[in-house]
């Protein structure tokens, strides 16, 4: 980030950026997203992602978001199973593996930080 900016998550455009076919359990999801601000080494993300309704599994990177709309529940394998709304923060571990049921089109801020390469 070479300036100080603000954006309407709401209003943002994201672009296309199509799941792996082998994590859709259920449905037709689809997701879109746009990459806000990349670290120089590529290590830390910061962004708006968004998923339509469907079911689909993941493997979590070191991540802290915000739900700006929509509906989902997270179940982590192992652990808690996370209900996600507006207004929710949501904090997910690396190495975490998820199923994720999206209930009604959601979209979230978020900012991860991978592990240091080779971990």
């Amino acid at each position: 980030m070479d300036h100080s900016f603000a954006l309407s998550i709401p209003d943002a455009d994201l672009e296309p950026d199509p799941l792996d076919p082998a994590q859709i359990v259920s449905g037709t999801p689809e997701v879109t997203g746009r990459l806000l601000w990349e670290s120089p080494d590529g290590r830390r993300l910061r962004g708006i992602w968004q998923i339509t309704p469907g079911v689909v599994t993941d493997t979590e990177a070191d991540e802290m978001f915000v739900v700006v709309s929509g509906r989902a529940t997270v179940a982590v394998e192992g652990g808690e199973t996370l209900e996600l709304a507006p207004g929710t923060v949501g904090f997910l571990r690396e190495g975490d593996r998820t199923t994720w049921t999206v209930h009604e089109t959601l979209r979230k801020a978020y900012a991860i930080d991978l592990g240091p390469e080779g971990a």
